[in-house]
């Protein structure tokens, strides 16, 4: 009881304090500062990688009145959490994190709300066409990751190589020469292992040479993704590709690149600073990034695979929420988040200026594609895409193992993809 009355005397005396010395400021000053949400706090549930760290996030608060709990959870268990408490008419945060894969599913389930993007921004993150369906843009991308090609300008010269190949085939013909000349006996890097980064992996090889991976009614396009398995598959057959690598994970198949036991591949963005890393790369120095070939040319589009923050829509402090994405997508923050975690911006804005100002070493053709990004949907990411990934990363597998030729592992995709459609 004695605390009580004395906590209760000293906000008297702090009220009172505050009203003498405040009598005198014109209404609506700064001081006032009233447009700040006090006493708000907001719940952010998210991976380690898209936490701001105390020092930001105390800006934000001190910014707006708005605090925020982070809630690290594994990229795992994120939207089994946001659905359990869906179901039961909860948030499980007010603002998530939501990966380029989730957002048809959420979009279905209704856990999403739209979230307003003036046409600057929309102009300047062309990520943002991912989290886009029927014209709402149903979360904000905060990390870039697009695929763009890397070559090793060492092994290509011992080659006798010395042109930057643009088409698939230069690059086939220039890798069956690294191969012929014993510079590495499998020159070639690309995840082909029955798991999500087989189906990304054919789905931008499909985009590049073709332009497309689906039909407008978001059926499979034929031509497309049958020219993509063929040439997948002989690459394989033609020993460009090291067999055991076939039952690799995505990033084990990608540094072979920075170990120097491949001579080309197209991967993630950060393959930029991981191949100017000497912790990271044995190839310092050798490692080019270059635009993604196509097939008479340098591909005119190229595949983004982003991380986004979205507000749920049973937070109860959606405005809070709306002012934190806002801020946690700004120019400054993305700028200042890849000193923090390495999280390549979405803005271009912002991307244009690390490169110039030397952020990114070697960065080569990294801005040039980044003006390229659009999505492979022409509706949008579906609700479905977690089965049908599934059906595309088993048959990509089952055929470079030689069980199916391209044309059965098409047959099979195109049956399931149409299936998934009816039961739409």
């Amino acid at each position: 009881m004695k605390k009580r009355i004395i906590s209760v005397l000293l906000c008297a005396a702090m009220v009172g304090t505050l009203a003498a010395g405040c009598g005198s400021k014109e209404a609506g000053s700064d001081d006032g500062k009233k447009d700040k949400k006090e006493g708000k706090e907001i719940t952010f549930m998210a991976p380690d990688w898209a936490n701001p760290g105390d020092e930001l996030l105390a800006e934000f608060t001190e910014e707006t009145g708005i605090s925020v709990v982070f809630n690290e959870v594994s990229w795992d268990d994120i939207r089994d959490k946001v659905s359990i408490a869906a179901s039961g008419g909860e948030a499980a945060a007010d603002v998530i994190e939501v990966d380029w894969s989730w957002v048809g599913e959420m979009n279905s389930a209704g856990w999403l709300e739209p979230i307003e993007m003036s046409e600057e921004d929309k102009a300047d993150m062309p990520t943002l066409e991912t989290f886009s369906i029927d014209g709402d843009i149903l979360a904000v991308p905060y990390a870039n990751d697009y695929r763009i090609a890397y070559y090793n300008k060492a092994h290509f010269e011992k080659a006798g190589i010395t042109e930057v190949p643009e088409t698939w085939d230069e690059v086939y013909d220039a890798l069956k020469k690294i191969k012929e000349a014993g510079v590495v006996e499998y020159p070639y890097t690309m995840p082909m292992n029955a798991d999500e980064s087989a189906t990304t992996s054919m789905m931008w090889m499909a985009f590049a040479r073709s332009g497309q991976v689906f039909n407008e009614d978001d059926t499979l396009n034929q031509d497309a993704v049958t020219d993509a398995l063929q040439y997948e598959n002989q690459f394989v057959k033609d020993g460009l590709i090291d067999p055991a690598s076939i039952s690799f994970n995505g990033m084990d198949c990608y540094r072979k690149i920075t170990s120097g036991e491949a001579s080309f591949m197209v991967g993630p963005t950060k393959f930029v600073g991981i191949s100017n890393d000497p912790e990271q790369c044995t190839e310092i120095g050798n490692i080019v990034p270059i635009l993604l070939p196509g097939a008479e040319g340098t591909s005119e589009q190229t595949m983004a695979l982003p991380e986004a923050v979205g507000i749920t829509s049973f937070s109860e402090n959606k405005e809070a929420a709306k002012e934190f994405v806002k801020w946690f997508s700004s120019a400054d923050i993305q700028k200042r988040m890849y000193k923090v975690n390495s999280s390549i911006p979405t803005r271009n804005k912002v991307l244009a200026e690390m490169v110039e100002d030397g952020t990114f070493e070697n960065a080569g053709a990294m801005l040039d594609e980044a003006a390229l990004i659009k999505s492979v949907f022409p509706n949008g990411v579906p609700s479905y895409y977690s089965e049908m990934s599934n059906t595309i990363y088993n048959n990509v597998n089952k055929m470079v193992l030689g069980e199916i030729t391209p044309e059965e592992a098409f047959d099979a995709m195109n049956t399931k993809v149409n299936e998934l459609i009816e039961e739409k």
